[in-house]
């Protein structure tokens, strides 16, 4: 089969590799008919984790079952199935407590597994022809009759339509309250989405990406150019010198400021600073226990320079990590399949997979216009 294999920092290439197979009998063999680059590859891409050489990357993913293992017995061959990021058991402690991003059964020693990505298991990645998908009954998720016609919207749900919604779970997000989000990539896009589709009365959306804020916008986002760093400024005038009553954090370790330099503790500070006293913060932006790749001292070290004591004066709360993608993975399809959500919103580009070296270049660049790549095997 044909698969996007990791050869280094900012080298990745389309080769033949051996085909996907039925490895336990729990498995599911899935042929990936669409499958999406997602932000946090460029971790990998950069360099910047300790992912292997020859990992085939990809945990956004979506396709056919053509294959079944003996004791698989609600998927069946020819469902067309959707795949959340993180791989679950369904049966630990965590598992059943709706915690499936925390799984302590797949990546022995470590909370949580996924496709493709560094630390999260042995797991090779969807950006293939072909996905074995362990613990196949739990994690397929079965998409309905109209799943052809709105393949780039379902797929959306392997990642960051949940990503996003976890985003306003953990702030807190209720109907009628004013939200910032700090990022507006595909993340941050779709916890702005998410926000609206709870109700809320006020949402902005933060970053330096004129394309970026634009689609923010287009969803009636009130979008907020820091180009100057004076984002919290604009958010303190539009919501009265109070501040937003939630926000959220969707770029993680790598945000750089209006001049393109990292500052690992950037967004973090900045949203303290732009939600008001006792409001949640949900992050989702992924932060790291180590970044060797990284200038900051601190940030070698998987730490920032976090503003707590503003934070606590505030009597802020906050609340962090990957999204359990099951938990909202259902919904969020049936909003799809009612014509009541549209999360293909954010996709620019839509590629065969043969060109998916030639796009992480232009999504790592943030090349204008890039805002989503979706690959097709």
């Amino acid at each position: 089969m044909k698969a996007l294999i990791y050869k280094g920092p900012r080298q990745v290439e389309v080769l033949e590799v051996p085909d996907a197979k039925i490895e336990r009998p729990t498995d599911v063999l899935v042929k990936i008919t669409t499958t999406n680059i997602c932000g946090s590859d460029l971790h990998m891409y950069e360099g910047r984790t300790d992912v292997e050489t020859g990992k085939i990357l990809g945990h956004e993913n979506l396709g056919v079952v053509i294959e079944i293992g003996n004791a698989v017995d609600r998927i069946k061959v020819g469902d067309r199935v959707c795949l959340p990021f993180n791989i679950s058991c369904g049966f630990c402690k965590n598992c059943e407590r709706g915690l499936t991003g925390f799984c302590l059964t797949v990546n022995p020693g470590t909370a949580g597994g996924a496709y493709g990505f560094a630390g999260m298991g042995p797991y090779s990645g969807g950006q293939a022809e072909l996905l074995r998908v362990p613990y196949g009954d739990v994690n397929c998720l079965k998409l309905p009759p109209d799943s052809e016609d709105k393949e780039n919207d379902y797929v959306m749900l392997s990642d960051v339509f949940p990503t996003g919604y976890h985003a306003t779970e953990l702030a807190g997000v209720k109907s009628g309250d004013s939200v910032v989000i700090y990022g507006a990539g595909p993340v941050g896009l779709m916890a702005a989405y998410s926000a609206q589709l709870k109700g809320a009365s006020k949402v902005m959306v933060v970053d330096t990406h004129k394309d970026r804020l634009a689609l923010a916008e287009k969803i009636g986002a009130i979008a907020i150019d820091d180009g100057e760093g004076n984002a919290v400024a604009q958010i303190l005038e539009l919501t009265k010198g109070q501040g937003a009553d939630r926000g959220c954090e969707c770029v993680g370790y790598q945000c750089c400021n209006q001049h393109n330099i990292e500052v690992p503790n950037l967004t973090m500070n900045n949203l303290v600073n732009s939600v008001a006293a006792t409001g949640t913060l949900g992050v989702v932006g992924v932060f790291i226990p180590k970044d060797p790749g990284a200038e900051d001292k601190l940030a070698k070290q998987g730490q920032i320079a976090f503003d707590f004591g503003k934070f606590w004066m505030k009597g802020q709360k906050m609340a962090t990590g990957q999204a359990n993608v099951k938990a909202y993975n259902r919904k969020l399809r049936d909003l799809i399949t009612a014509d009541l959500a549209k999360p293909s919103f954010i996709i620019s580009h839509e590629l065969p997979l043969i060109q998916a070296p030639e796009a992480y270049k232009h999504f790592d660049a943030r090349d204008q216009g890039w805002t989503k790549v979706v690959l097709k095997p």
